[in-house]
């Protein structure tokens, strides 16, 4: 079998939620609020790329990835792009991304400091179906009140710069060094390839795509891994059947049908778009 089905991990957050999404249990009484759920490869393997679910009942810190270079300078593998694909949002529900003005770093830490960073952040409305593909050294905030997907870079490494006064670490020397304090400009427009096939984000680190389509054939990354997300219906992948809240590692190539009205997101590593990736 070339795919497998990836496990579950459900992660505790201060600022996360008791209701969580269909195809996710909501959380028991006197439990803590979850706000993550991330899918991992069962078999212990570390992947380029994590998908997460996100949700929200507060703001998240203000905070900040590194690149590439920057991480391993740091000695972890790999830096962290990330997209969002909204799902659900609240009235008034936003995202905080880049900022208002350009500014140098040393601005940035005074503001970071004195808390006139969350005024100076550029808090943008988004509703289900906003797309955000965040590079690494963009300075960001999810909201309150959403439940979204993330595909990241697959790394555990978050630079707070502020936090609301919570009581948990900052991350100021090495958040500022790696920050590109600048107003946000979306790195790529989302176009169709074909019909129900919308490509959401090329690159640098990944390409995202969401898919609204039905029918039966075969998937192949063309020696690129693919993950595959499905958010709405369902479908079988090499006869195994799978629901909307699971997730999906496809290594080579593997038999995909979709039934009507279902919808999936499709990620794998790097730049350039896979033509025929569905035949």
């Amino acid at each position: 079998m070339t795919a497998i089905c990836l496990e579950t991990k459900r992660v505790e957050k201060p600022w996360g939620r008791k209701d969580l999404w269909p195809g996710f249990k909501d959380v028991s009484e006197g439990g803590e609020p979850v706000g993550e759920i991330w899918f991992q490869d069962p078999r212990g393997h570390d992947p380029e790329l994590l998908v997460k679910y996100l949700f929200t009942s507060e703001k998240l810190s203000i905070q900040v990835h590194p690149d590439d270079a920057a991480a391993q300078a740091a000695g972890y593998p790999r830096g962290k792009d990330e997209a969002w694909v909204v799902l659900a949002a609240e009235p008034h529900a936003v995202i905080g991304i880049g900022m208002r003005e350009v500014m140098t770093r040393d601005e940035l830490r005074a503001s970071a400091l004195d808390g006139s960073i969350e005024d100076k952040l550029f808090w943008k409305a988004v509703k289900a179906g906003d797309v955000f593909y965040s590079p690494a050294g963009t300075v960001h905030a999810i909201g309150p009140g959403l439940t979204l997907v993330e595909v990241q870079q697959n790394v555990d490494l978050t630079y707070r710069l502020y936090d609301y006064g919570r009581p948990r670490e900052l991350h100021l020397d090495a958040g500022i060094a790696v920050s590109d304090p600048v107003p946000y400009v979306a790195p790529f427009v989302p176009l169709e390839a074909s019909r129900g096939r919308l490509i959401l984000a090329d690159g640098p680190a990944f390409v995202l795509e969401h898919w609204a389509l039905s029918g039966s054939g075969k998937l192949d990354g063309g020696g690129r891994t693919l993950w595959l997300i499905p958010i709405k219906g369902g479908g079988t992948i090499d006869g195994r059947a799978f629901v909307a809240g699971s997730n999906w590692l496809v290594e080579g190539d593997a038999e995909l049908s979709l039934e009507e009205n279902s919808e999936v997101l499709v990620a794998y590593p790097g730049r350039g778009i896979i033509r025929d990736i569905w035949q």
